[in-house]
């Protein structure tokens, strides 16, 4: 615990046996209340390799995608108690000893959200970030920041730190299944109101880490624009889509087990 919260750890895996247990290993558990591993329908060992590592799991019967892989880490750790979630990607890009600092941020009520971003500290062309993503990721950020009101340094990291009230608010069920996820969810977090710290997060890029290709990397950049101006049009008064309203029938499209029970095949619950 971290100032009397239960901390949880979600990392959703997909086909990441060769660098999950690295990751893991890594964290530090004596402040961390439980790991969460999702798994989203590997064709690699990461579901044997879990298995044999002490942390608690859900195995997808099938594939569904990144965003829908958060939507059951989400639910199963706060099925579990959690008071704050931090979610990590088991690709060891993100520095997990990092994950006292940014829990802290939200479990002592500073922040609501925390992220870890590759950008504050100049860390991500050093951490050997491909410099067409370096320039297209400040490109969006500034876009981005723009058209919502914000200030963050990215949008994009895959390292984040919800307190319980974010998770159940935010009608996360309403949100892409697949990489849009993060950016959706990030900018309901402003949308709603909620207080997002930063902090600094050297990363890695190595073979072994999980990348999108120049194909999906277009479409994803493409998706983010078009979910800022949706929530520039909102603020301007028109109606908002689904995962934007604010006045949507309260608990249609939040988290619970029961959405998302017939997608797990096996869990160590």
């Amino acid at each position: 615990m971290i100032c009397g919260a239960k901390i949880c750890i979600v990392l959703p895996a997909y086909n990441a046996a060769r660098t999950i247990e690295r990751t893991i290993s890594a964290i530090d558990r004596s402040l961390i209340d439980e790991i969460i591993v999702v798994d989203d329908g590997s064709t690699d060992q990461t579901r044997e390799i879990v298995r044999r590592l002490g942390v608690h799991y859900a195995f997808h019967r099938r594939n569904h995608g990144y965003g829908a892989n958060q939507k059951t880490c989400y639910t199963t750790a706060l099925a579990r108690g959690a008071d704050l979630v931090v979610m990590l990607h088991p690709d060891y890009q993100y520095e997990p000893r990092l994950l006292p600092a940014l829990a802290q941020m939200v479990a002592c009520g500073v922040y609501d959200v925390a992220i870890g971003s590759r950008i504050l500290g100049n860390g991500a062309i050093r951490g050997g970030m491909p410099r067409y993503k370096y320039i297209s990721n400040r490109a969006l950020t500034l876009v981005q920041n723009i058209l919502i009101g914000q200030k963050l340094s990215e949008f994009h990291t895959g390292y984040r730190a919800f307190s319980r009230q974010v998770l159940e608010a935010l009608p996360l069920l309403a949100n892409s299944d697949d990489f849009l996820f993060d950016n959706q969810m990030l900018v309901q977090c402003h949308h709603w109101g909620f207080r997002i710290g930063e902090i600094s997060c050297p990363t890695k890029y190595f073979p072994e880490a999980s990348s999108i290709n120049f194909r999906r990397s277009v479409r994803y950049g493409l998706g983010t624009l078009k979910v800022s101006l949706d929530c520039m049009a909102s603020r301007l008064g028109l109606r908002p889509p689904a995962y934007l309203d604010r006045n949507s029938p309260a608990g249609i499209h939040q988290l619970s087990p029961e959405k998302i029970l017939d997608r797990i095949g096996e869990t160590s619950r």
